[in-house]
């Protein structure tokens, strides 16, 4: 079996209990997360092989981390180490019309001060056909973004199949160089490129005409992002596929979700779901990449079919603690096939 690579930061994660504030809390419950481990772990779910690489220190806390990554049985021997900690952030989960929030501490983490030459990608990608990173990785640092660049070209070089998700960050490009002056020359790598009306937007200027999120009431107009898609198309030549995410926001708890595929020709929409009760929605994006990859390279080049598949996926990540999504292929497809009243299986 080919094994997929995805490249990037992961993070301990450190969330209020309760939906308490952080002026409130006490205590904070500690898991790990970050956008390429969160597909990494989704794809190892589904029984992909796939290999997580990035940077840790050498402490019992990345151990920590490194053991847990085993546990979902996502690949870390190519994880290099180095550097003085872990990043972390703190997550304060919002309800109702309170959003959630979230703080980083991740200056100088390993990852951040990774260097071009560390990582042999000649040999991680050795019996590999897919490789993801997200925008995530270059906002961390410039040299974080170089050795992310190196990877993508040694893919390309290698016939390797590369896909992103812009996952813009304004709170993350600090280092002097912006997301609009660093994505391009990563994004011309990729055959399939994954973002929200804000990626675009912000990264690169595109947006859909008459959309404004904000007054959504949870009712998103999929048609309106064929344009975005063509436009993404048509700037970055190699992408034979572009998705977007159709998220309508209600309130903190209850949103509408769905996505869009583009392949040039056509565009397919997904169902969209009504998550009336959310639970944790970080890695909800990640989960839903893990979905697309894992269709696009088992449903026969049924690109509706991959993209319902990402969209469950997703949906059911709405429901699950932490940035993982702890769910198996059979549970996606139950959900894909209406399935969606919560009894319990027995």
């Amino acid at each position: 079996m080919s094994k997929i690579v995805t490249f990037g930061e992961i993070m301990l994660r450190l969330a209020t209990p309760d939906h308490l504030r952080f002026s409130q809390a006490r205590a904070f419950n500690a898991t790990f997360g970050g956008g390429e481990a969160n597909v990494a772990v989704s794809l190892a779910n589904y029984g992909e092989r796939v290999d997580f690489v990035t940077r840790l220190p050498r402490n019992d806390i990345a151990e920590a981390c490194v053991g847990e990554l085993r546990r979902y049985g996502v690949g870390v021997d190519n994880i290099v180490y180095g550097g003085e900690r872990l990043g972390i952030y703190f997550l304060e989960t919002g309800a109702v019309a309170r959003p959630s929030k979230v703080i980083y501490d991740r200056a100088h983490s390993s990852i951040s001060t990774i260097e071009r030459g560390m990582i042999d990608w000649d040999e991680v990608f050795e019996g590999a056909d897919w490789f993801h990173w997200t925008g995530i990785t270059p906002a961390v640092s410039a040299s974080a973004a170089e050795v992310c660049l190196d990877a993508c070209r040694a893919a390309n070089r290698l016939g390797v199949t590369v896909s992103c998700d812009l996952n813009y960050r304004k709170n993350l490009w600090k280092y002097g160089k912006s997301a609009s002056e660093v994505m391009p020359a990563l994004t011309e790598c990729c055959d399939v490129i994954l973002g929200n009306e804000e990626d675009a937007e912000k990264v690169f200027g595109i947006k859909p005409e008459g959309f404004d999120a904000a007054a959504t009431e949870g009712k998103v107009d999929a048609s309106s992002f064929r344009s975005v898609c063509a436009q993404l198309m048509a700037r970055f030549p190699r992408a034979k596929k572009v998705v977007v995410t159709l998220r309508g926001s209600i309130n903190a708890d209850h949103n509408t979700w769905g996505g869009v595929l583009y392949d040039g020709e056509t565009l397919y929409e997904s169902p969209r779901y009504d998550i009336t009760h959310i639970v944790d929605r970080v890695g909800g994006g990640d989960s839903f990449m893990g979905g697309l990859i894992y269709g696009l390279r088992n449903f026969g080049g049924d690109d509706r079919r991959a993209l319902e598949f990402a969209v469950a996926a997703s949906c059911l990540k709405h429901t699950i603690y932490g940035d993982f999504n702890a769910v198996s292929v059979a549970e996606v497809e139950n959900l894909m096939k209406g399935d969606g009243s919560g009894r319990v299986a027995r």
